[in-house]
Order: C-alpha cells, then sequence, then structure tokens
C-alpha cells in the first residue's frame, strides 16, 4: 500500500462547488484524507490543509503559536479555494478541525455549510487529550528508533509545554461556543458513543444549542464508533451522511441562486 505523508492535498474537480476538511489535533491530513477522496470522486473540489507544526515531530505542535496558526492556515484554505474560482464552500474538521470548521462558519457568511466530526465544541475543557499527545509523541519517536531515555527526556519536555497550548485550544473553545449564535447555515454533527478522547455527550450538546438557536441541524450518532470517525469502523457511514447533507446543501444554494 502507498504511505501518504500527512501533507495537505487538493484534489481538483471541475465547477464551483468545494470542500474544506480540517484535520485532528494530534493527526495530520491523512485523519481525512479518504472521506476527501470520495467527495471528490462526488464531484467536489477538495482541500485539506496541513496545520502548522504538525505531520512530524510532536514538539514542533506545540512551537507553533497554536490556535492563531491554524486559524490562519483555515482562512487561506477558504482563500485558495476562492482563489481558484470555488465559489459554494463547505467546510468540516475532525475534533479540533471541527473547532476551526465552527469559527470559520461563525465569521464567514458566504460559507454555504459544513460542520464537525466528534469535535468537543461545547466540552472542550472534559477531553483526554493531556493523556492522550504524550502517549501519541511515545509511539513517534518509538517508531523512529529513539533511546527509551531520550523519549523520557523528550516527553517530559513536551509536558512542560502541553499544558499552555491546551488552555489556549479551551479559550478559543469557550469563544466558538459563545459566538454559536453568529451560525445560520445548515449544520452537520457526527458523533461517536464510544469515544474515548470526548465526552460522547458533546454532538448532542451542540445540537441542541444550535437548534436553540433556530439552525438546521443534521446530526448523526454512532453507538459504537470511536473517537477518528473518518477512519474507524463508522466510516463509511459517515461518508454517506455527508455526501447526502452536501447534496441537500448545493441543491438548496442552487435553487436560490434560480
Amino acid at each position: 500500500m502507498k504511505t501518504y505523508t500527512g501533507e495537505s492535498f487538493f484534489f481538483p474537480h471541475s465547477g464551483r462547488r468545494g470542500v474544506i476538511l480540517i484535520h485532528a489535533y494530534t493527526g495530520n491530513t491523512n485523519d481525512v484524507r479518504m472521506l476527501g477522496r470520495q467527495l471528490n470522486w462526488q464531484g467536489y473540489t477538495v482541500f485539506a490543509p496541513l496545520l502548522s507544526g504538525h505531520g512530524g515531530d510532536p514538539k514542533n505542535v506545540l512551537a507553533s503559536n497554536g490556535p492563531a496558526d491554524w486559524w490562519d492556515d483555515t482562512r487561506m484554505a477558504i482563500f485558495r479555494l476562492r482563489d481558484a474560482g470555488i465559489d459554494q464552500i463547505a467546510v468540516f474538521g475532525l475534533s479540533l478541525g471541527g473547532l476551526l470548521a465552527t469559527k470559520a462558519l461563525e465569521n464567514d457568511p458566504q460559507l454555504l455549510g459544513g460542520g464537525v466530526f466528534a469535535s468537543p465544541v461545547t466540552t472542550w475543557g472534559q477531553s483526554n487529550v493531556p493523556e492522550y499527545f504524550p502517549k501519541l509523541a511515545a509511539k513517534y519517536y518509538r517508531q523512529r528508533k529513539f533511546n527509551p531515555l531520550i523519549i523520557h527526556e523528550k516527553i517530559d519536555k513536551l509536558l512542560i509545554r502541553l499544558p499552555h497550548q491546551l488552555n489556549q485550544i479551551k479559550s478559543m473553545a469557550h469563544q466558538i461556543s459563545n459566538d454559536l449564535d453568529q451560525i445560520h447555515q445548515p449544520f452537520f454533527i457526527a458523533q461517536g458513543g464510544a469515544d474515548e478522547i470526548i465526552d460522547p455527550q458533546s454532538g448532542f450538546q451542540l445540537k441542541e444549542r444550535l437548534l436553540a438557536n433556530g439552525n438546521i441541524v443534521d446530526y448523526h450518532y454512532y453507538p459504537d464508533a470511536t473517537h477518528l470517525l473518518t477512519v474507524n469502523t463508522a466510516h463509511r457511514q459517515l461518508f454517506a451522511d455527508v455526501e447526502k447533507y452536501l447534496q441537500n446543501l448545493f441543491e438548496v444554494s442552487s435553487n436560490d441562486n434560480k
């Protein structure tokens, strides 16, 4: 099998319809590559930016400016599609990526829609990311044959810097949660019932908040699915649900423009 590096990817297609996919905090664009290819086959131009600091040594994630850099990455992704003549755009994100997608929908009313996959928009402070990040970092270093003592030293350094960045993300999440009333587009939510990283009630809580604001919400709950919905046992059903949401979204948009 071909191994992908997790860099940004751009899958072009004719027409004006595009989708932006934003990966998770502890991942890279491989998180969303299968979904990106599937949507491209369905007729959409798809772009997935590699968030600053991601795709290599975990220390680079913590060395970035965190949410400020990732928000710039998100805005530049939207600009790239529009610059390519794609003016009907939906934006989705996995976990942290869902926070950024939600923020984009709050700040850019020209986006047609989008949503989140297993994203703690209302429950960031209850996530298991503080425990999960160092475990993934240790796995990364083991795969690269680092001496166990060196790995221990590297993880200790990461643990010193991690709380600051997690607090930055928490602040961003709180602001996004407070600004949910700025969203007026149809919103897609996917959540797994066996999520080991965030509260499995996160998706339901977000749905209730948006419905209370009068939003159209397309909510999907996969009882046995874990956190990484785009690659785990739920991914085929998720892809079908996203495709149906997009068909409805763009059909309504086309009718509005007639």
